[in-house]
């Protein structure tokens, strides 16, 4: 059977870049992301649901969901969150097994990559084989955000209280990667836990 990767990190910390550093050196990635925004594609369940929910003033002028306001919102009232996650999470939890398995057929001596932000929190564990983590510090993931467009102050700190603290993940962790300085320096920790699962 492949090997399940979980991969996580705070916020900012550097999650795609390493999940594409992995790919490129063979592995196969599901990103959550990724999912969620198929799960949400015009005429879907999901948007229909989310639509009847919060109303027609989230649907974008394509006819796809605004995501920018769907974030807005989420982060400024609790029990929408809620409400998203708990609609959203089954199913691409759901995706992520339906993928996986099918890859595993087709490429049984792979490395399975599961890109999941919420990882830890959503009790990922029981279906993966290891988790690794890419680390920085907030401050790092404060700059970052800051210079993403369309993140206020307000939506970064929300985001960031949303998740669980930078111990208790890194707690979790099988392997962590620090990513702190340059992206020579990142891809050179991407080859270290490569070989490290090579045994080599």
């Amino acid at each position: 059977m492949a090997l399940r990767i979980g991969l996580t990190g705070g916020v900012a910390c550097g999650k795609s870049t390493v999940a594409e550093m992995l790919k490129a050196a063979g592995a196969q990635v599901l990103d959550a992301d990724a999912i969620a925004r198929e799960l949400v594609v015009p005429g879907s369940s999901a948007l229909q649901a989310i639509v009847a929910h919060f109303g027609p003033t989230f649907l974008g002028e394509d006819g796809g969901l605004d995501r920018a306001a769907l974030r807005a919102r989420i982060f400024s009232d609790p029990a929408a969150k809620a409400w998203l996650e708990a609609l959203l999470h089954p199913l691409i939890r759901a995706s992520f097994i339906t993928a996986s398995d099918a890859l595993s057929r087709r490429h049984p001596q792979s490395l399975l990559v599961w890109v999941v932000p919420l990882l830890v929190e959503n009790g990922y564990r029981p279906l993966l084989d290891q988790i690794l983590v890419v680390d920085c510090p907030r401050s790092q993931q404060m700059e970052r955000l800051r210079a993403r467009p369309g993140w206020t102050a307000g939506q970064i700190s929300a985001v960031l209280a949303a998740q669980c603290d930078r111990v208790a993940r890194n707690a979790a962790a099988d392997w962590i990667i620090p990513n702190e300085g340059s992206l020579a320096e990142l891809q050179a920790q991407v080859a270290l836990y490569l070989r490290h699962l090579r045994g080599t």
